[in-house]
């Protein structure tokens, strides 16, 4: 609970999108930007992506409300 308001966390996990690795990160937090920055962060320094809109929407798609499972 944040300032009387119940947030859910925000997640995404890496299992759900193909890649050559089979990278397993999952990454959570609490707001949709936050989130959205830190996966972006990750497709570029691991899956050698570029940081474009495109990669964000795509990213943005996979964001799910809840707990990691």
């Amino acid at each position: 609970m944040w300032k009387g308001v119940s947030m859910a966390r925000k997640t995404i996990d890496c299992r759900e999108f193909p890649s050559e690795n089979n990278c397993t990160i999952a990454i959570a937090a609490d707001t949709e930007e936050e989130l959205l920055d830190s996966a972006v962060t990750h497709a570029v320094r691991v899956h050698k992506h570029e940081d474009t809109p495109e990669l964000r929407s795509q990213i943005r798609s996979g964001i799910k409300e809840g707990a990691l499972t």
